[in-house]
C-alpha cells in the first residue's frame, strides 16, 4: 500500500475552492467530546461538528454499523431497495407523524425534495398558479439555488443570476407579517422552529401554531426544515414534539447520521401520494452504509435516558455561561431549545463572536458562531458532565484574552 502524502493547513490554500475558511489546526482523531490535531493537541468539542456528531465522535455502536455494512453491502443504487434503508424509514414512521421517508445525502437535498414536493402537490391537487413560498428572514435552509433563495439571508444568494420565483420573505416569529401576504396562490410556509444559523431563535408557541391555522385556512402545507432541530437536539427527538404544531412535510440531516452524510423528507400519505417514480430522485439517497449507521444513531437517540439528559446538560451549559458572565458581561441573553445554544454578545462587544471564536480554538475548545453576534454551542448529546466543565474552563480563559483580562 503507497504512503499517504503529507499534509498541512496550507494544502488547502492551494487545492481547495475558497467557500470556506478553516482553522489553522487540521483534527485527525476524535473520540467521545475530544479530538487531536495533527501536533497531538487536544480540543473540547462544544461543536459537534455543526450539530451533526450528534453521539460524539467514533461512538462505538456506530463504528459498528459502519463496519458490519461496509463488510456487506454498500451500494446498490435506487433501481433497487435495501434494508437498512427500510428498516430506517419505518423507525421514522413510528417515531413521528409521517406515513413516508425520502432519504437523500445533505440538509440542502431533503429541503430541494421538500420545496417541490411542496409545489408539485400544490400544482397537481390544486392550480398550476398555487405556487408561493413564504420564508422567513434570516432563515437558512441550504446552498442549491433553491435552497439559497428560499433561505432568508441574501448575502447567500446574491450573485449567482436569477433567483427562482414566487418566494417570499417576511420577518420570524411575526405572524401578522405571514397574514399579510399569505393567499390562495399560497403553496407553502417553510420554517425552522429554532433559526440555527440566523441567530438560534426559538420560534414561539403562538407564532407556529397561527402558521399551522394558516395553512389548514388556506390550503397550504406547512414544511419544519428540522435539519438542524432534529434527532434529539431540542431535548425530543424532533423539535415540533414541544410545540404540538405538526407539519406536512419535515426535512431532518445533521445529527441523524451522527457524521455520516444522511438525510431525510418526512411525509404525510396525503401530501405523499402525489409522487410518482420519475419525478425526483437521487443516486446516493438511501444507500445501505448510510441508513444503517443512521438505524444504529436513531436507537440510541431516541431513548428516555439520552432524550432525559439532554436538559440535564442544557442546565450545565447555561450554568457555566452564566458564571462566565457574572464575571466578565460578555453576553445579554441565552436562547436556543436542548443542547443548540444560543449566547447572544452584549452591546459592548457587537461584532466580536469571531474574536471568541479563534480564542476558543488557541485554548483547546472547539465552537461554532451564529453570525457575528452570538456564540453557537451543538455538542453531542450524551457529553460528558466533565467534558462540559473541562470545556467551560477553557472558555473563560478564551474570553479573557479577548477582553484582555
Amino acid at each position: 500500500m503507497a504512503e499517504k502524502a503529507a499534509v498541512s493547513r496550507d494544502v488547502f490554500d492551494r487545492v481547495i475552492l475558497p467557500f470556506f475558511a478553516p482553522a489553522q489546526f487540521i483534527p485527525v482523531k476524535g473520540k467521545g467530546s475530544r479530538v487531536w490535531d495533527q501536533q497531538g493537541t487536544e480540543y473540547v468539542d462544544f461543536a459537534g461538528g455543526i450539530a451533526v456528531t450528534a453521539l460524539g465522535h467514533c461512538h462505538p455502536a456506530l463504528v459498528k454499523a459502519l463496519h458490519e455494512q461496509g463488510e456487506t453491502l454498500w451500494h446498490v443504487s435506487n433501481v433497487f431497495t435495501n434494508e437498512p434503508a427500510l428498516r430506517l424509514a419505518q423507525k421514522l414512521i413510528d417515531a413521528t407523524f409521517a406515513d413516508r421517508v425520502f432519504f437523500a445525502n445533505s440538509g440542502a437535498e431533503a429541503n430541494e425534495a421538500a420545496f417541490k414536493l411542496a409545489r408539485y402537490y400544490a400544482s397537481h391537487r390544486h392550480s398550476p398558479y398555487k405556487s408561493k413560498i413564504i420564508a422567513f428572514h434570516n432563515g437558512f435552509h441550504g446552498r442549491t439555488l433553491f435552497t439559497v433563495s428560499v433561505g432568508g439571508q441574501p448575502k447567500y444568494s446574491d450573485g449567482f443570476g436569477p433567483k427562482p420565483a414566487d418566494i417570499i420573505h417576511v420577518p420570524f416569529n411575526d405572524l401578522e407579517a405571514v397574514k399579510a401576504v399569505i393567499d390562495d396562490h399560497t403553496c407553502a410556509i417553510v420554517v425552522e422552529p429554532v433559526q440555527g444559523e440566523g441567530g438560534v431563535t426559538p420560534a414561539t408557541q403562538e407564532f407556529l401554531q397561527g402558521l399551522r391555522d394558516l395553512c389548514d385556512q388556506h390550503q397550504a402545507l406547512l414544511v419544519f426544515d428540522e435539519v438542524q432541530t432534529g434527532m434529539g437536539r431540542s431535548g425530543k427527538l424532533f423539535s415540533y414534539m414541544h410545540y404540538g404544531v405538526t407539519p406536512d412535510i419535515l426535512t431532518t440531516a445533521k445529527a441523524l447520521g451522527g457524521g455520516f452524510p444522511v438525510s431525510a423528507m418526512l411525509a404525510t400519505e396525503d401530501v405523499a401520494a402525489v409522487m410518482e417514480p420519475g419525478k425526483h430522485g437521487t443516486t446516493y439517497g438511501g444507500n445501505p452504509l448510510a441508513c444503517a449507521v443512521a438505524e444504529a444513531a436513531l436507537d440510541i437517540i431516541n431513548t428516555p435516558e439520552v432524550l432525559a439528559g439532554i436538559s440535564e446538560r442544557r442546565e450545565k451549559f447555561i450554568q457555566g455561561l452564566d458564571a462566565i458572565n457574572q464575571k466578565h458581561g460578555v453576553f445579554k441573553a441565552f436562547r436556543g431549545q436542548g443542547l443548540l445554544i444560543g449566547a447572544e454578545l452584549s452591546d459592548a462587544y457587537q461584532n466580536r463572536a469571531g474574536d471568541f471564536h479563534k480564542a476558543a480554538a488557541e485554548f483547546g475548545l472547539m465552537i461554532l458562531v451564529a453570525g457575528p453576534n452570538v456564540i453557537r454551542l451543538a455538542p453531542s448529546l450524551v457529553i460528558e458532565f466533565a467534558d462540559i466543565s473541562e470545556g467551560m474552563n477553557r472558555f473563560e480563559k478564551a474570553i479573557g484574552k479577548v477582553l484582555g483580562a
